[in-house]
């Protein structure tokens, strides 16, 4: 048989299915359903099914698996233009703008125009990345095709029958995938819930024929600045809270007007019934701080995503998403990009910050981690703003983030053992330098070689000397 007819049969044949996922006993994290931690390592491709095509999708999830990355969130009915403008092989989503008309055709053989639906595309983005180990976090829709209250909607074409129609033909569809569904889509949810309630109905009943969500991982996307535990944290079908941070600074130390994002990522931590929460969309690599022009304050860069991640999974979070200004919008020769983008998403794909987020996922994953709570009491001092010091412990061990490599001093004898051994993680490139082995008890300084600057960022790790785990990063068999 020849290897491009080999090609051929592994490109149609179906990957193994990813296993379901469900909330740790503890209910703080994800786990797969035999129980296995999952940390959510995510990356925004808004517009993955929408303007790539075959190829492109192909390549954009072969880089994102190199990465580490496990999720990549993506939406249907596309923000820009998704509805009235075909994708990249010419295919319209619905028949007239009717959520319960899904545009079908019979077949699927991308050869054939006619055969190949929008529809198909997306199983085909689906399936490639579950073979690639990547669950796909799946927006039904961008939120500005559903109303807001008190807000003129002209495009929106969603309302509680439609939006029950549409949600059965989804859950009936990708039932079987690797999918985690992200209702919502970065707008105010308020006036409309029944319309994201009906949403939520429909995939269950699709999925399971009843209204069961058993088996369903749901979550939803919140406008900036925004939390789904504000419109929907008791509702059954949520099973995890999602929050986006936005695009913005962090206050400054001492401004007790505004929440930093770690204090909004530890308002949900805290609520109750207890969910797990992250980080959906905090500030993206290469975007302009605040949304406004890049001239007032600039682009962000690897620096500034780096922060965020440590920040938030320290804070409690159960994984976090990264993401890119120029790869959300897949910014292309020929297409008009949104608030200044710097390069195509092609190029950005190789920016810095989107390699670095897996050693978050490493280290996260290198020690128990359905143990892990968030504890500033290790720390005397933990600063504030740019600055911010951020500790966590579990099981035998505590991590300790010093944001700009700060000097800070730590408060022994939290956790388990009389000594300890202590290690510095690099999260620009995951480089382990081991410190040595000291007592457990007392107040001890640590000062980072590297240290003193924006873009400096370390974190301590301390282990139980009696655990012998492996060095921070790295993994000597199964960890829970």
């Amino acid at each position: 048989m020849s290897p491009m007819l080999l090609g051929l049969l592994a490109t149609c044949a179906f990957a193994a299915p990813l296993p379901k996922l469900a909330v740790s006993e503890n209910r703080r994290f994800l786990v797969t359903e035999d129980g296995q931690p999952f940390f959510w390592l995510g990356d925004t491709a808004w517009e993955l099914f929408h303007r790539l095509d075959r190829n492109q999708a192909v390549a954009y999830l072969d880089d994102r698996a190199a990465k580490k990355f496990n999720v990549v969130q993506a939406v249907a009915l596309a923000e820009l233009d998704g509805i009235d403008v075909p994708n990249a092989h010419g295919d319209l989503p619905l028949v007239e703008r009717d959520p319960a008309r899904p545009a079908l055709t019979p077949g699927a053989d991308p050869r054939d125009p006619a055969a190949y639906d929008y529809w198909d595309h997306v199983d085909f983005i689906v399936e490639e990345a579950n073979r690639r180990g990547i669950y796909v976090g799946l927006l039904p829709t961008w939120g500005a095709w559903v109303p807001v209250a008190g807000r003129a909607q002209p495009k929106a074409v969603f309302n509680v029958a439609n939006a029950e129609a549409y949600g059965r033909f989804l859950g009936q569809r990708y039932a079987q995938r690797g999918v985690i569904w992200i209702l919502g889509g970065d707008r105010v949810l308020a006036g409309h819930e029944d319309i994201w309630r009906a949403l939520a109905r429909g995939i269950a009943i699709g999925a399971n024929g009843r209204e069961d969500y058993a088996g369903l991982t749901m979550t939803c996307h919140p406008n900036g600045g925004g939390t789904s535990s504000a419109w929907f944290h008791e509702d059954t079908w949520l099973t995890f809270n999602m929050q986006q941070t936005g695009h913005g600074l962090e206050p400054a130390a001492g401004d007790a007007k505004r929440k930093t994002t770690w204090q909004k990522i530890a308002a949900d931590y805290d609520r109750t019934p207890t969910k797990p929460v992250l980080d959906g969309e905090p500030l993206y690599e290469d975007h302009p701080i605040g949304f406004g022009a890049a001239k007032d304050n600039g682009y962000s860069f690897d620096a500034h995503v780096r922060q965020r991640a440590y920040w938030h999974v320290f804070a409690g979070a159960c994984g976090h998403t990264y993401g890119h200004h120029s790869v959300w919008q897949m910014f292309a020769p020929g297409r008009p990009g949104i608030n200044g983008p710097l390069n195509y998403w092609t190029e950005a794909l190789q920016r810095p910050g989107a390699a670095q987020m897996q050693h978050v996922r490493a280290l996260i994953e290198s020690r128990p981690m359905l143990s892990r709570v968030p504890d500033q009491s290790l720390v005397v001092d933990a600063l504030g703003g740019h600055d911010y010091i951020a500790a966590t412990r579990g099981d035998g061990y505590a991590f300790i983030y010093s944001a700009q490599g700060r000097r800070f001093t730590v408060n022994f004898g939290k956790f388990s053992g009389d000594r300890v051994v202590a290690w510095w993680f690099n999260p620009r490139t995951g480089a382990v330098e081991k410190i040595g082995t000291i007592e457990n008890r007392g107040p001890r300084e640590f000062v980072p070689h590297v240290h003193g600057g924006f873009g400096t960022d370390n974190v301590l790790v301390l282990d139980d000397a009696a655990r012998s785990f492996p060095p921070p990063g790295t993994r000597s068999g199964p960890i829970r």
